[in-house]
């Protein structure tokens, strides 16, 4: 069968290359963009005379009908038409006759892939922040349950003051909340139509650029088509935002399953996120979060494929380009499962404060408290506070017990400016509220983060 360029070819395309070459296997996926592209790029023909108005009913019918048949698994993808545009083009001739070869006038396959794509992310954009969005709440949710449950927060792995659960798990919210925005940063700042630079340079044909963005939602139409038709930077950032996304992600899932474990069990997961062992009856495995600590490199592989296949191309379109998609589509599923299941597991687990307070009282978290109240109630400076601070924990281990638990006349032997009013100080409660600086742990500190969030949530259009 001829191909729509072949008519400079002598001879046919092998099938090998036909292999080779092809993209219609994945880049079917864009077909409802290329669809609507299509249909405004036929709208704006017909507005300039370009096509006649039986040929564009024709068009729409034609179009219609292409789409009922794909949706339907009727379509029929042959790898010799090289890929979807040409795909959709073939069929939709053979439906309504010469008016469907008028449809690629003033159009070049490049900056129809160019639209479809840009618009397939640009859309992926708002899908992955409303599932963040859903996330963060869920979050929130948790957070403001557990505003007083102490447990131990930790420096380098290691037990260092005492804080909240809420307000760890508003860290996380926190780190989601820059993921939405630079999701939706891309989105504005990608949102301009490549729609008429044709293959790099414009096209002679008296169309409205314009016309064609306002249909497809575009913000404006871009500047320079020799640009247009080889930026792929709109594929990039979304990589990279779900790469930092889902670098959050597997830094929560890593927290899961250390909670989870034996040695902290600080929560458990729910069995409908967990699994078994094919040996040992007794094992209950975070599979979840462990998958999703997996799938993070998988995307990092994506974004590292595209900017190697970028970085070397000389202007304008490259059939390299061709790579952009696979990897952008495998990372859209990935996040979008990814950040569905971890919902899903936050949801139903259950956390266990009693286990939190118990390991919050290993460590003595309440030390630089101790130091504190040396600088402030006694006038020590900070760093001989310190020292004393140090005497105080090494006497705290030698007697078996947290510094919490310390008796005052111990702390008065190791210091005589020690007043018996350090003990509240000490006290892990009290330790966690005392942080009522902007960005604390506090209690009351953790609520006003809370409402911050549920506030910014709220004003999200999405």
């Amino acid at each position: 069968m001829e191909k729509m360029w072949s008519g400079r070819f002598s001879a046919s395309a092998s099938s090998l290359l036909d292999q080779f070459n092809a993209s219609i296997m994945f880049d079917r996926e864009l077909y409802r963009e290329d669809i609507e592209g299509s249909l405004a790029h036929a709208a704006m023909l017909q507005s300039r005379g370009i096509l006649s108005v039986d040929e564009i009913e024709a068009i729409r019918g034609g179009l219609a009908q292409v789409r009922e048949e794909i949706e339907a698994g009727s379509f029929e993808w042959n790898i010799s038409d090289e890929d979807l545009h040409m795909a959709i083009e073939k069929r939709l001739t053979a439906l309504i006759g010469d008016a469907g070869k008028k449809l690629h006038t003033a159009r070049s396959r490049n900056d129809q892939v160019a639209v479809d794509f840009r618009r397939y992310v640009l859309r992926k954009n708002l899908e992955i922040a409303g599932q963040l969005k859903t996330l963060m709440q869920t979050l929130i949710d948790i957070a403001g349950k557990h505003t007083e449950t102490l447990l131990p927060g930790m420096t380098h792995l290691q037990h260092a003051q005492p804080i909240n659960f809420g307000f760890h798990l508003l860290a996380y919210a926190s780190m989601f909340k820059r993921d939405i925005d630079r999701l939706l940063s891309s989105r504005q700042r990608n949102n301009v139509s490549p729609l008429g630079c044709a293959a790099l340079a414009g096209t002679p044909h008296d169309i409205d650029r314009n016309l064609t963005a306002n249909a497809l939602g575009f913000d404006s139409v871009s500047v320079n088509c020799l640009d247009t038709v080889s930026d792929r930077d709109f594929a990039l950032e979304i990589l990279f935002n779900i790469s930092t996304m889902m670098m959050h992600v597997s830094r929560l899932s890593e927290e899961l399953i250390l909670w989870s474990s034996y040695e902290f069990g600080f929560v458990e997961l729910s069995d409908e996120y967990s699994t078994g062992s094919s040996i040992m009856p007794q094992k209950k495995n975070p599979d979840v979060p462990e998958l999703l600590r997996g799938k993070t490199g998988r995307v990092y592989g994506a974004l590292m494929g595209l900017l190697t296949v970028m970085k070397g191309l000389p202007l304008a379109y490259n059939k390299d380009t061709q790579e952009d998609k696979e990897g952008v589509f495998d990372a859209v599923t990935t996040a979008h499962i990814s950040l569905e299941i971890l919902n899903e597991a936050l949801k139903t687990m259950t956390v266990k404060p009693e286990n939190m307070l118990a390991a919050s009282k290993k460590g003595h978290l309440s030390a630089t408290d101790l130091a504190d109240y040396l600088v402030e109630r006694c006038g020590v400076p900070f760093r001989e506070a310190h020292f004393i601070t140090g005497k105080a924990v090494a006497r705290a281990e030698a007697l078996g017990i947290d510094l919490s638990e310390i008796a005052y006349g111990e702390l008065k032997a190791i210091d005589e400016r020690i007043g018996e009013d350090v003990i509240p100080h000490l006290q892990l409660a009290h330790s966690m509220n005392a942080r009522t600086s902007s960005g604390g742990t506090a209690t009351v500190r953790t609520l006003e983060q809370i409402v911050h969030f549920e506030n910014y949530l709220k004003e999200l259009d999405l």
